[in-house]
């Protein structure tokens, strides 16, 4: 999978100290903040940090949050330790033998696992008392709130989408209308099958693009997409879903697909968008900077194809993509429960700042009213002014949680791609895969 930002670097597993100060702030009178723990210097505080900072990337994120928080909060030293490459097996370990570090950065299935056994702190007053729901961005509640409707974790990370990339130059030289229904787009296939351009590129060797490109046209019928089927909503064989199957064995059938597109990795599908070969592409949004790159301003993204023309002002600014709660989490067993809480919460906040100012990208959960340093290319300059007015956002494949759904709708979509199969087929693999 080819995607730049989506997941910050993970990092190998050792010790280090970064004198990331910080603690009187806005709570300076704070017992917690004025008091000592385990051998702190000069009377500040020590909390353990477990975070990501395995590359300039991480270090970067994390080196500006901890100087701002020196400036902040100076009663507060941060004791880091580099997060390790182990889909969190060190965390658990240190869960079990009651040794969680006061802050540590995770995603939501460590939250589940963690607040199972109570070693998670549940962050619902700090939430209000620091307010932190305030700097939400509307459109990125999904972040903060487990299913259970309570925080575990100050979340950085915003929705990330798919887009359907598109080449301008290529409709404009052959006089091809942008499509906002499936009537326009199968015109659109037959136009440039005529000449010899490939309609759409897909890496879909790789199963989670394919089941994207089928929550796009699901999210056309029903705006929840793939993650009602995921959360039992819906029912693979109710008719918008059904039709969302129809629709792509429609496409494919038309000849929207390069041959052998289900054997196409990244570097295969991606070369022919941008070499011009392909004149649509499906992928997330960090593939902003690579088409940008290679087709400077001929690339745009559309929006959703739908059914019809109301259909489509409707769903307009329902997204396939998403994002799941995760961010910086307190240990339960912290002695120092609400200054934990405030760094962590303060740490989250410069994460996103530091994404928006420094990197040019505006994939964040918090607001931010710092000054963009790095400018938007044109594409994320759009994506930006969309970002708030996202009406919904569903999931990706790696972020369903029943797996036996994960498991046959990756299968079944690849399989919609194929040439040689059905609607009726796709329902009946996904409800059996279910069972």
């Amino acid at each position: 999978m080819k995607k730049i930002n989506k997941v910050l670097s993970l990092g190998l597993a050792l010790s280090l100290t970064a004198a990331a100060l910080s603690a009187c702030g806005s709570n300076s009178g704070n017992k917690e903040a004025e008091s000592t723990a385990g051998g702190s210097a000069e009377g500040k505080t020590k909390l353990r940090i477990y975070a990501q900072y395995s590359d300039e990337d991480t270090k970067g994120y994390y080196d500006y949050a901890a100087a701002e928080l020196a400036k902040e909060m100076p009663n507060v030293e941060l004791e880091l330790e580099i997060q390790a490459q182990d889909d969190g097996q060190k965390l658990k370990t240190y869960a079990a033998t009651g040794n969680l570090p006061d802050i540590f950065n995770t995603g939501l299935d460590l939250i589940n696992v963690f607040r199972e056994s109570n070693n998670i702190l549940q962050l619902d007053e700090y939430v209000d008392k620091f307010g932190f729901k305030d700097k939400m961005l509307p459109s990125a509640l999904n972040t903060l709130y487990t299913e259970d409707q309570h925080v575990y974790a100050f979340p950085y990370a915003g929705n990330e989408v798919i887009l359907l990339y598109y080449n301008k130059e290529l409709f404009e030289q052959n006089g091809v209308k942008v499509p906002t229904t499936m009537e326009e787009m199968h015109a659109a296939i037959d136009a440039f099958k005529a000449k010899g351009i490939t309609p759409l590129s897909i890496f879909a060797k790789e199963k989670w693009p394919d089941v994207a490109f089928y929550d796009i046209f699901a999210t056309r019928y029903n705006p929840a997409g793939i993650s009602a089927l995921d959360k039992g909503q819906a029912k693979p064989s109710d008719p918008g879903y059904k039709q969302a199957a129809q629709d792509i064995v429609d496409l494919v059938k038309a000849g929207l697909l390069p041959k052998g597109a289900t054997n196409l990795n990244y570097d295969q599908a991606a070369a022919l968008f941008h070499e011009g070969k392909a004149a649509m592409f499906v992928n997330g949004q960090w593939e902003i900077e690579a088409s940008t790159k290679a087709l400077g301003d001929k690339v745009g993204y559309m929006y959703y194809p739908a059914p019809d023309a109301a259909s489509y002002e409707a769903n307009k600014l329902a997204f396939s993509g998403g994002g799941n709660p995760g961010g910086y989490a307190v240990s339960a067993n912290t002695k120092h429960k609400e200054l934990a809480a405030e760094v962590a919460s303060f740490m989250a906040l410069k994460y996103a700042e530091f994404k928006v100012t420094k990197k040019g990208s505006p994939i964040v959960s918090t607001k931010v009213e710092k000054a963009v340093e790095k400018a938007y290319d044109p594409l994320m300059e759009q994506l930006a002014q969309d970002l708030p007015n996202i009406t919904s956002t569903t999931a990706f494949a790696w972020g369903l949680s029943n797996t036996k759904f994960k498991a046959a709708i990756e299968d079944a979509s690849q399989a919609l791609l194929s040439g040689s199969y059905t609607a009726d087929q796709f329902i009946a693999d996904l409800e059996n895969g279910m069972k």
